[in-house]
């Protein structure tokens, strides 16, 4: 930045657009405060400006206004020749402050004192309000990662200890007052409490939490002291895998900002060039030749050049459009997906958990002739093996003393066998029985609910009838996707063929895929990219969409601060169970690209414009200082609206 001789601009640096580090020192004098120079620099050239006529002196036979006016320059231009000088010592010639050291110095060497001083304090100006602007984005990001519990009460023998919660181990008990945040990922131990989730999903409503049930570190108690049992250590917690993705994501450019780096480093050089092209070629056209005319050209066109604009406004875009979704509970893992995710046409979403509840219950069960007495048991105790919503619920829906099974073989997509008292238990769906175990199965009631079957030692015994219910905002998540413009959205599922079309229809769906294996679900995804006119998402939140998720253009995970797996596996990650983040998620990443291009189309509209008049001699220092700092701000400001557009 102009005020710092040992740094670099946001320009030029990649460095200040890392995210999750604090300023070292947060108290500063008011007179270390950058914007004194430009103060001091401003003060003396507007009493110049004022007095040069009507006081004339000279020093030595030499202009006095010269000295005052080089005083006023040397409060701003310093910093910045200081920074030129060591850059070209490390190999990098053409900056911004090679350009605008050049440009004022050659300002100078013409007589054009003011101007030249002008033209380097608004600059600084501008970098100032640019650094600050960059600031403001990383601190609303660092905002959103200063969520970590600084410590942790720990009982031990009774009595309360505060440790840091990196100093905490599984399996130790800890308290937290009513006000506090939970330090650690925890099972709640008390009867029950009520939670603000705000920090980690971005719901404002209080979640309600029961006894057993897990509390993830970032949460706040809002009631009474509470228990809790610490599942695992705080660099293994949820909330720590969310700052960590967050901050990888401002690391991982997209194409466009990739573009405009790369640009930049050409673009400058070539219109140094141009620039003295300017002032030689005349020379050799022109009978009327002055060099002085054609030299302030050449200067006007050095500082129309400087690339700020263009560099500054587009990562600063960018990081709006990652604070902003990370508000809103959504993580996206860099900006290249930000920018990935407007190019989608294609939605492809899993069905059990992430449309639908994935909160089964048991409706019925049916008993069948000749069946063991004990077979529910024996089914819910091999059922008890599983995360599977199914098998929680049967296992809640029996709700009897299990045995120990023996050994465990799962068929994904279709069931589990397991080894019960030395006896063959069988638990899963049709495709199971008929297709992997040659059984009979009696023709289903209802299509459109789901059935799982069980048989014993080669006989079926019965089955489990179970529902699960369609999420809230599901279908309002279709209809403001398709307003999005996305021209597709299918539903896949290892669920019941009858029971996934029934909620394709519901969803209107264009197409509803069911009894679907993981590995039919990968394909499908990959047959539909074969197509260069398909961009594909797919929307997932269990193991089994893992392979789906890493297949697709974009991988999105739902309910990912409970899923190791959505959090490594996904490109964005949804914090909360909402179908509707996942069109939010696509609102967010389309205003951000449209932010981004209008910054790019007002650049290079307003740099050609003003490039092309100065080269004529129809444009001046001040018009190029306006195509220069004018832009440049013009562009951080649209750049922040990102924040205001989704609070």
């Amino acid at each position: 930045m102009a005020d710092k001789s040992e740094e670099r601009s946001c320009c030029e640096s990649e460095s200040c657009c890392e995210v999750g580090t604090k300023p070292k020192n947060t108290k500063q004098n008011v007179w270390q405060s950058p914007w004194i120079p430009s103060i001091f620099s401003f003060i003396i050239l507007f009493v110049a400006i004022l007095a040069e006529d009507k006081v004339p002196f000279n020093v030595f036979g030499i202009n006095g206004w010269l000295f005052v006016y080089l005083l006023a320059y040397s409060f701003v231009g310093f910093p910045v020749l200081n920074t030129a000088w060591k850059l070209i010592q490390k190999g990098e010639v053409f900056t911004e402050f090679f350009l605008m050291g050049i440009a004022t110095i050659g300002a100078f060497a013409i007589g054009e004192y003011p101007e030249g001083v002008a033209v380097m304090l608004f600059y600084t100006i501008g970098e100032l309000l640019q650094h600050g602007a960059v600031s403001k984005a990383k601190n609303n990001i660092q905002a959103l990662l200063d969520i970590r519990p600084n410590q942790a009460r720990v009982i031990k023998a009774g009595n309360p200890y505060l440790v840091k919660p990196e100093n905490v181990e599984e399996g130790e008990i800890i308290e937290v007052r009513a006000g506090e945040k939970v330090p650690l990922d925890a099972q709640l131990l008390s009867k029950g409490g009520t939670f603000n989730t705000a920090a980690l999903t971005g719901e404002s409503l209080p979640a309600e939490i029961k006894e057993g049930e897990e509390v993830l570190a970032g949460m706040v108690n809002l009631e009474d002291l509470i228990s809790l049992r610490v599942l695992r250590p705080f660099d293994e917690s949820s909330l720590q895998k969310i700052i960590l993705t967050v901050k990888e994501a401002t690391s991982k450019k997209a194409k466009t900002e990739q573009f405009i780096r790369k640009f930049a480093k050409i673009y400058t050089p070539i219109v140094f060039y141009m620039a003295l092209a300017l002032v030689i070629i005349p020379y050799f056209v022109l009978e009327d030749y002055a060099f002085n005319d054609w030299l302030y050209r050449a200067l006007v066109f050095l500082v129309i050049s400087c690339p700020c604009a263009l560099v500054i406004s587009i990562p600063l875009g960018y990081f709006g459009g990652i604070g902003a979704a990370s508000r809103k509970g959504i993580l996206f893992k860099g900006s290249n997906f930000l920018d990935g995710i407007t190019r989608v046409n294609t939605v492809l979403f899993d069905k059990t958990g992430t449309l639908t509840k994935g909160v089964f219950s048991v409706e019925k069960v049916e008993t069948l002739p000749n069946a063991l007495t004990d077979w529910t048991v024996l089914a819910a105790s091999v059922e008890a093996n599983t995360n599977h919503p199914i098998g929680q619920a049967i296992v809640r829906h029996i709700n009897s003393k299990l045995l120990p099974v023996d050994s465990l073989k799962e068929f994904p997509g279709k069931g589990l066998e397991g080894q019960v008292n030395n006896r063959s238990i069988l638990v899963g769906n049709r495709l199971l029985l008929e297709n992997q175990h040659s059984l009979q199965v009696p023709p289903e009631s209802d299509p459109n609910k789901t059935i799982i079957y069980c048989a014993i030692d080669g006989v079926l015994c019965g089955y489990f009838v179970l529902a699960d219910e369609i999420k809230h905002d599901a279908k309002a998540a279709f209809t403001s996707l398709r307003k999005l413009g996305i021209q597709q959205l299918m539903v896949l599922s290892g669920d019941k063929k009858e029971v996934v079309e029934a909620l394709g229809k519901e969803l209107n769906a264009d197409e509803a895929f069911g009894g679907m294996l993981p590995e039919e679900k990968y394909a499908k995804i990959e047959a539909i990219k074969k197509d260069p006119d398909k961009i594909v998402a797919f929307v997932g939140d269990g193991i089994n969409d893992a392979p789906s998720i890493a297949a697709a253009d974009v991988g999105i995970g739902m309910g990912g601060i409970g899923s190791d797996l959505a959090i490594e596996t996904a490109d964005v990650v949804i914090q909360t169970d909402h179908p509707s983040k996942v069109a939010l998620a696509f609102e967010i990443g389309k205003a951000t690209k449209r932010i981004v291009w209008q910054n790019i189309a007002l650049a290079f509209f307003v740099k050609f414009l003003v490039l092309s008049l100065g080269a004529a001699g129809l444009a001046g220092m001040w018009e190029a200082v306006f195509a220069d700092v004018g832009v440049a701000l013009l562009a951080v400001l649209n750049a922040i609206r990102i924040n205001y557009l989704f609070k």
